[in-house]
């Protein structure tokens, strides 16, 4: 065989391999996003889905931030090269209905830019004590930006403690482009910190770490075998 024909042979059996992979890749990850679906068209149905706020699986640090079914799970896609950084919990509420809970004891600060967010320090990790990290949470706004953070944290706030289980705020649809609605639900990342006393940049998912053992209870895509996430 000629060098061209070898490495035009070559270049299909790669194209073949990575479309492959690909479409292997969509079928296991695309269970979750029926669900999501389904469960946003249908919650009534899926009552024993929905995992109640305050929750604590066993002898784990963090305690559930909202009553709702956690969609999306850490290292989970909906699109190809698309890595999610955290969960997502929907609560089958309307934007405003369904209350957002500190995890975990810390720090809290708003960006004077901050829509929908708030980000809480924890300056002793309590599974690496002596290691710093922040909890972030975000679409606590209506789908045209009105916030949906509670009144206690007014844009600019900064390095405020509030225990486990302070509202922080309450469930929107705001993905960030005014009247581009995601679904209703709580973006949970836990980020780590950059070394020099602040966060790392959340959109990238090395930036942030598998929260399946702050919780209890399996978090991670990859580890997920079609169950619903909860503490069992």
């Amino acid at each position: 065989m000629k060098t061209g024909a070898k490495l035009l042979l070559a270049a299909v059996v790669a194209v073949g391999a990575a479309g492959g992979y690909y479409l292997y890749r969509s079928r296991i990850y695309a269970i979750n996003t029926i669900r999501v679906i389904d469960f946003i068209n249908h919650p009534e149905n899926h009552s024993d889905w929905i995992i109640k706020a305050g929750t604590r699986c066993g002898g784990a640090p963090f305690q559930m931030p909202a009553d709702g079914f956690i969609g999306y799970l850490w290292d989970d896609s909906w699109s190809i090269g698309h890595r999610h950084q955290g969960i997502d919990i929907f609560g089958g509420e309307q934007p405003g209905e369904t209350e957002i809970h500190a995890a975990y004891d810390g720090y809290l600060t708003r960006l004077a830019d901050w829509k929908s967010t708030v980000i809480i320090r924890i300056p002793d990790d309590p599974l690496e004590p002596g290691r710093q990290i922040w909890v972030y949470y975000t679409h606590m706004a209506r789908l045209d930006g009105t916030s949906l953070v509670d009144a206690a944290f007014p844009p600019g706030t900064k390095d405020v403690f509030v225990k486990a289980g302070t509202v922080l705020g309450r469930m929107g649809n705001y993905s960030g482009t005014p009247n581009n609605p995601t679904g209703v639900h709580l973006h949970l990342s836990i980020v780590k910190d950059d070394g020099r006393g602040s966060f790392k940049n959340e959109l990238d998912i090395n930036n942030t770490y598998d929260p399946s053992p702050y919780f209890g209870f399996n978090l991670n895509k990859n580890r997920q075998k079609d169950e619903i996430p909860g503490c069992r």
